[in-house]
């Protein structure tokens, strides 16, 4: 993207500070009051609170009732902020060597820079470091220690706490809790007998005092584990203390697996994956739904709504407590077995985790903290800045030091704990921006990433949430899901960016489902097809997909069921011959999600169902529906029924997929694309070491048609959607050879054919797409010939040519992958 480049004004520096941490022992409380070192995170207002902090020290003894120790919250000073402690290592700011056009912005990032850098070395001076601060959930919450369990729960504004539950029938007079000056309630509940007094998966409560004397029991912060009684309609969520005798806990047996060149993503909600109307189990979704993931070549399980959310129909994103697991489908101990069985057949998983918000809901979740405090003793802002007014939740303070505990102990937890093998973080743009991205539309002016609306606090969190990440797991995946296009967000934090693995390509579905509703098929521009896929920032990695969730929720329809809508019903049977509109629909699904996969990023998405054309919308049980999980299951029949032609779809998805586990094309940075042809609806690219042809056209088939490539040689068909077995009509034949000729002067792209120094004549039938691959004879082979080595190979640009013959350079680089395969007479590397 091309900005028109703004120096940030000094003005934005005034900042939002919190007060370094300190360690203290008994002895050296009194220098408390002295410390007032300042931990800058913000843009914007100048805020002043004072209050004292030191972080946990050593155990204590098993008393009845114990001084916890203490765990600070954000302290806030009147200092002014500077960056002059890391102006001497930030001369050269890496993410301004990949985009020279950031320049003007290089005050911006010396700033956040310095701010992380700050945060950082407080948590090195004060708390043991990043990696020990993320422990918070050893401290926090229920933990046995010695003879008894110890619980700790921070409730500054709270004036007097009881812990309840089965254990004490729900009575806390005996039970009662001590606040040390620094907000942090704790007890200490010793064993009896030799056995712990509150019993595994038993239900408690904390129960607290607050402001107008009103007693309030929610459910505790750190929580594990959180049920409802399910014989109850609308029945309250009860914490349960989550600590399963040895011989109950599930001992994982298989390593995690590797991490793939390009991840293949399925995403998937565990709930609704059963194909009876009901909420399916983490263990039924591990034997039945993924083998069917693993038999259609995906690499990665994304799953959906892991977190605990009272409110079923949320999709998991109004999440009430945020160390457990949604126990509609099962225990921990389910969900371990899960992500296990996920190993063992070599899929990753990933987590949707949500730190962008939390529920609105007081009764079950975090928000019940909230009893009308200022911002330092809360999880959240105050006021308008606390609250999304779309999504009707509260928004986190991540300039305060026990969210930022909280946040970044939650991340360590799902990593260890699980084993889930990294993140996709949800509503990454609203955190990005004070104004959260509403009503704000961005066009790639770096003006509207780099300025007083951008909330800096939020920027450091995710820094410090990346850093600690991959300083846990090195091979982890973390995904952003971003539509403003940051620049950055996918630059490591090392070099000044966010550290973010990939982004979500998020406009390309938005582009998808714009043409499939409101353009005929002679109004598809070919051009802007090609510009909505390739229009991204190749130094950072893209997630492509032309359609998840958000497609297919009540209200929208999935790209199958607009192709095709009511003709789903009875036009689906093999038995009778397919209408025009089922005909057109099958075809331009199999093409939409293809060209999105190979053109669109450096990783691949597809939601649960999507790859066969799932009809229908997904409406989960609420009032409107009389309560109904109809619309909120996987119809799993519909592709494994012989004489329906869900099975072409769901065989072209596999296929797809198979096809980069042969050839590594989405891991590889050769991407150019040779022709956009408006007037034959054709689209021809080159991905790695392969030739795509896509004709969009509704009618015309073209025979002898010329496409330009690198390398030369001969091509054959490597992946056709017209074969019978996709449900084509087989006019392509995948036997004949495709010799290539040279056109021009070889290393001069203005004399060549579309910018290509070679090119050969295919067979493109309407509405279909042909990959072809390059040929090595056992010369070749023998004497280690690889595209690489070809004297004509496209180097360090990506071009595009339209069908007016004008040149666009986007960009690229000098990587061209070759990668080995199995079941074509090709090279080996």
């Amino acid at each position: 993207m091309l900005a028109s480049p703004c120096v940030l004004p000094s003005t934005a520096l005034a900042s939002l500070s919190l007060s370094a941490k300190k360690n203290f022992t008994s002895d050296s409380r009194n220098q408390c009051s002295s410390l007032r070192q300042q931990f800058v995170l913000n843009f914007g207002s100048r805020m002043s609170h004072h209050r004292q902090m030191h972080p946990f020290m050593a155990p204590f003894s098993t008393y009845k009732r114990v001084h916890s120790p203490a765990i600070i919250s954000s302290v806030m000073t009147d200092d002014t902020s500077t960056v002059s402690s890391a102006d001497e290592n930030m001369k050269d700011i890496g993410i301004l060597r990949h985009d020279p056009s950031l320049e003007p912005f290089k005050d911006h990032f010396k700033y956040r820079i310095g701010r992380y850098s700050d945060v950082l070395n407080l948590f090195d001076k004060h708390e043991g470091g990043l990696d020990e601060f993320a422990r918070g959930y050893l401290k926090f919450g229920f933990n046995r220690e010695g003879d008894g369990i110890v619980y700790r729960e921070w409730a500054p504004v709270a004036q007097e706490a009881q812990i309840i539950g089965d254990f004490n029938g729900w009575d806390g007079s005996n039970h009662r809790m001590e606040k040390n000056e620094f907000g942090i309630w704790s007890i200490n509940i010793p064993d009896i007998d030799g056995k712990p007094s509150i019993a595994h998966n038993s239900r408690v409560k904390f129960r607290f005092k607050h402001g107008n004397g009103v007693w309030i029991d929610r459910i505790p912060a750190w929580i594990k584990y959180a049920t409802a009684d399910p014989t109850r309609f609308g029945a309250p969520y009860d914490g349960v203390y989550w600590e399963p005798p040895p011989l109950e806990r599930y001992e994982f047996k298989h390593p995690r697996p590797a991490k793939p060149e390009a991840p293949r993503i399925y995403e998937a909600h565990v709930g609704m994956s059963s194909s009876e109307p009901r909420v399916n189990s983490y263990r039924e979704f591990a034997d039945f739904v993924l083998p069917r993931i693993k038999e259609n070549n995906y690499n990665t399980v994304q799953l959906m709504a892991i977190m605990e959310h009272s409110y079923y129909a949320s999709f998991g994103y109004h999440v009430t407590n945020f160390f457990a697991i949604s126990s509609r489908s099962g225990t921990p101990e389910d969900l371990k077995y899960l992500i296990d069985k996920a190993h063992g057949l070599g899929l990753r998983v990933l987590m949707d985790i949500v730190h962008s918000h939390a529920s609105n809901n007081v009764t079950d979740g975090l928000n019940g903290f909230d009893v009308g405090q200022s911002t330092q003793d809360s999880y959240f802002h105050t006021g308008d800045r606390g609250y999304h007014k779309l999504w009707d939740s509260r928004l986190f303070n991540y300039a305060n030091w026990e969210v930022l505990r909280f946040l970044l102990s939650n991340i360590r937890w799902w990593l260890e704990e699980y084993q889930f093998d990294g993140f996709r973080f949800d509503g990454v743009t609203s955190m990005l921006y004070h104004h959260h991205g509403i009503n704000t539309a961005f066009t790639g002016n770096y003006n509207e990433y780099f300025s007083e609306a951008t909330d800096v606090d939020a920027v450091v969190y995710l820094m410090l949430a990346n850093n600690l990440i991959h300083s846990i797991l090195p091979n982890a995946t973390v995904i952003a899901e971003d539509v403003s296009g940051m620049p950055g967000l996918g630059i490591p934090v090392s070099e000044g960016g966010i550290g973010f693995d990939y982004r979500l390509q998020m406009a390309i579905p938005d582009k998808w489902i714009d043409y499939v509703k409101n353009k005929n098929d002679e109004e598809w521009s070919m051009g802007e097809i090609s510009w909505n896929l390739t229009n991204r920032r190749y130094s950072e990695k893209c997630i492509s997909y032309a359609e998840s969730h958000d497609q297919s929720i009540v209200g929208d329809k999935t790209i199958a069921f607009l192709l095709m809508d009511k003709e789903m019903y009875s036009g689906m049977s093999c038995l009778t011959e397919a209408s025009p509109v089922v005909e057109r629909g099958i075809a331009l699904h199999k093409m939409i999600h293809f060209i999105t996969l190979a053109l669109g990023g450096e990783g691949y998405l597809n939601f649960m169902g999507n790859e066969f054309g799932h009809p229908e919308w997904i409406d989960f049980p609420r009032e409107g529906n009389g309560w109904s999980y109809d619309k909120c299951r996987r119809q799993w029949n519909l592709p494994d029924t012989d004489h329906l032609r869900y099975k072409f779809l769901n065989a072209f998805d596999r296929a797809m997929n198979s096809l980069d586990d042969k050839f590594s094309f989405l891991a590889s940075s050769k991407q150019i694309v040779s022709c956009t042809s408006e007037e034959e609806k054709v689209i021809v690219f080159e991905r790695g070491d392969l030739v795509f042809v896509f004709n969009f056209h509704p009618i015309n088939t073209y025979d002898g048609y010329k496409v330009g490539c690198d390398i030369p040689g001969k091509y054959r068909v490597a992946l056709d959607s017209d074969a019978s077995e996709f449900g084509g009509r087989g006019r392509v034949g995948h036997d004949i050879d495709h010799f290539t000729s040279p056109e021009g002067i070889p290393g001069v792209p203005k004399t060549n054919f579309n910018n290509r120094p070679n090119s050969f004549k295919v067979l493109s039938p309407a509405r279909t797409c042909v990959v072809y691959y390059r040929v090595y004879e056992s010369k070749e082979k023998e004497n280690g010939v690889s595209a690489g080595a070809s004297e004509t190979h496209a180097t360090d640009v990506v071009l595009a040519r339209d069908e007016e013959g004008e040149i666009s350079k986007i960009e690229g680089d000098d990587d061209v992958h070759s990668s080995k395969i199995e079941d074509f007479p090709v090279r080996e590397d």
